[in-house]
Order: C-alpha cells, then sequence, then structure tokens
C-alpha cells in the first residue's frame, strides 16, 4: 500500500524559511516521479515542482515561475522522503503543500497516482 504523509506546515514570516517533509512508504520515491502542489483557498491545486530521474544518473527538477529560485525540491534516499526547502517566502505561499507521486514527473496533476493528506503553510507580514 502505497502512502505519503506530510509534515512541516506552519506559520511563518514572509521572508522566512520553511521545509516541508513527505515520508513515502509503498514505492521508491527516487524512481517515480515525485512532485509537490499547492492549493489555495477558492483556486486549484496548482504545481510547484517535481523531481524525477534524468537521463543519466542525476536527479532532473523542474519548478513554477512563482517559486524558481526560491524553492528547491529534494529526495533523501536513505529515509525515502521527499523534501521542499522553501526560502525568501511571500504572503503567496500560503495554501496547502501536497506531495503526489506517479510513474513519471510532470506539472499536471493528473500524472499522479498519489496523494498526501495535505500540510497547511501560512506567512504572516
Amino acid at each position: 500500500q502505497v502512502r505519503l504523509v506530510e509534515f512541516g506546515g506552519g506559520l511563518v514570516q514572509a521572508g522566512g524559511s520553511l521545509r516541508l517533509s513527505c515520508t513515502v512508504s509503498g514505492l521508491t520515491a527516487s524512481a517515480h516521479g515525485m512532485g509537490w502542489f499547492r492549493q489555495a483557498p477558492g483556486k486549484e491545486r496548482e504545481f510547484v515542482a517535481f523531481i524525477k530521474r534524468g537521463n543519466w544518473f542525476g536527479l532532473s527538477t523542474d519548478y513554477s515561475d512563482s517559486v524558481q529560485g526560491r524553492f528547491t525540491i529534494s529526495i533523501d534516499n536513505t529515509k525515502n522522503t521527499l523534501y521542499l526547502q522553501m526560502n525568501s517566502v511571500k504572503l503567496e505561499d500560503t495554501a496547502v503543500y501536497y506531495c503526489a507521486a506517479g510513474a513519471s514527473a510532470a506539472r499536471l496533476r493528473d500524472e499522479y497516482d498519489y496523494w498526501g493528506q495535505g500540510t497547511q503553510v501560512t506567512v504572516s507580514s
């Protein structure tokens, strides 16, 4: 049984940092496409970042324009855990953040088969 559980959400001041974790069981995170999405009140769930196996031995990543240069997605293979390091957070980063897993990684929600329950991130001024 595949299970994804997010941790690390909370209240953070604008300009601060936060790290989200997503523990993965039932599949190997580094062998799948792993993504982070977020959903703000009254808005659709949107892509934040993904990470997947690259053409060689490394992993490739992609970010939405709104978080590029501020957020970093990574995987700890020893812990089978996905991370999202959030730096220089802004008020508009306030949302429920979800991790997701699929056969491959993409910006589209439909490409992912498994989802966590979400963790709330609130950025204050």
